[in-house]
C-alpha cells in the first residue's frame, strides 16, 4: 500500500467508502460507525456524489422520517483496486514470453482500434480531432497538451495513464497509437520517451 493510499484509507472519507464498499447505509449509520456528526457525513457525501462517486439507492422507513441510504457507484469501485495493473503487467510479460514480437504488436493494436471503435468518433477539423485526442489521453490519466511544430501536431505529454505497463512492454504505446489514430482519422505515430519517467509523444502524420 502506497503512503497515499493509506492516507485516504485512515481520513473520515476514505474511512466512509470503505463502509460503503460493504454495504449500502444511511447517513446516520454511517455516522454512528465512524464517530462522527451527521453533518460531517453529508459534507463528504455531497463531495461524493459531486465527483459521480456515490449516489442515493433507496429509502430507509422506520420509527421515525424515512431515511435515505447510499452507495457507491458501479464506476467508482474498479478505482479502488489495486489488482488491474499487477495483471495486466504479467498478461504482457506472458505475451511477450510466449508469442513472437510480431504477433504482440498485431494484438495490442487490434485491441487500441478496436478500444476507438467503442468511443464516440471525435469531429471538426484536424486541429480540433487532435485537441479531442489529448483530452482523452487526459481523462485516462495523462497529462497532455497539443503543440504545433513547423505545421506538425504533435500531442505532447508530461506523463503516462500506463507507465508502469509501458515499462513491462514498450509495445503497449502502439496500441495507444492506433487507438489515437482511429479517433483521430488520420495516421498518427508514437515518440514516446520511455526512460526513468515515461511521458506520452504522438505525432500526427501529414498535419
Amino acid at each position: 500500500m502506497t503512503p497515499w493510499s493509506k492516507r485516504f484509507q485512515q481520513s473520515t472519507r476514505g474511512r466512509l467508502v470503505g463502509l460503503l464498499r460493504r454495504s449500502s447505509l444511511t447517513v446516520e449509520e454511517m455516522a454512528r460507525a465512524l464517530g462522527v456528526t451527521d453533518n460531517a457525513v453529508r459534507a463528504q457525501l455531497a463531495s461524493l456524489e459531486r465527483d459521480g462517486l456515490v449516489r442515493q439507492h433507496g429509502v430507509r422507513r422506520g420509527a421515525g422520517k424515512p431515511s435515505f441510504s447510499y452507495e457507491l457507484t458501479p464506476e467508482f469501485e474498479p478505482a479502488l483496486s489495486r489488482a488491474y495493473l499487477p495483471l495486466l503487467e504479467r498478461l504482457l510479460r506472458e505475451l511477450g514470453e510466449r508469442m513472437p514480437k510480431e504477433k504482440v504488436t498485431e494484438i495490442l493494436r487490434d485491441v487500441g482500434r478496436g478500444w476507438a471503435d467503442e468511443l464516440p468518433r471525435a469531429t471538426g477539423d484536424v486541429k480540433s480531432r487532435v485537441a479531442a485526442a489529448s483530452q482523452l489521453l487526459n481523462q485516462l490519466g495523462g497529462v497532455t497538451e497539443v503543440e504545433e511544430h513547423d505545421g506538425r501536431l504533435v500531442i505532447r505529454g508530461y506523463s503516462c495513464p500506463l507507465a508502469l505497463a509501458v515499462r513491462e512492454n514498450p509495445r503497449v504505446c502502439e496500441a495507444v497509437e492506433a487507438l489515437l489514430s482511429r479517433h483521430v482519422g488520420k495516421p498518427v505515430r508514437e515518440r514516446c520517451e520511455r526512460g526513468e519517467r515515461v511521458r506520452c509523444c504522438f505525432e500526427v502524420v501529414g498535419g
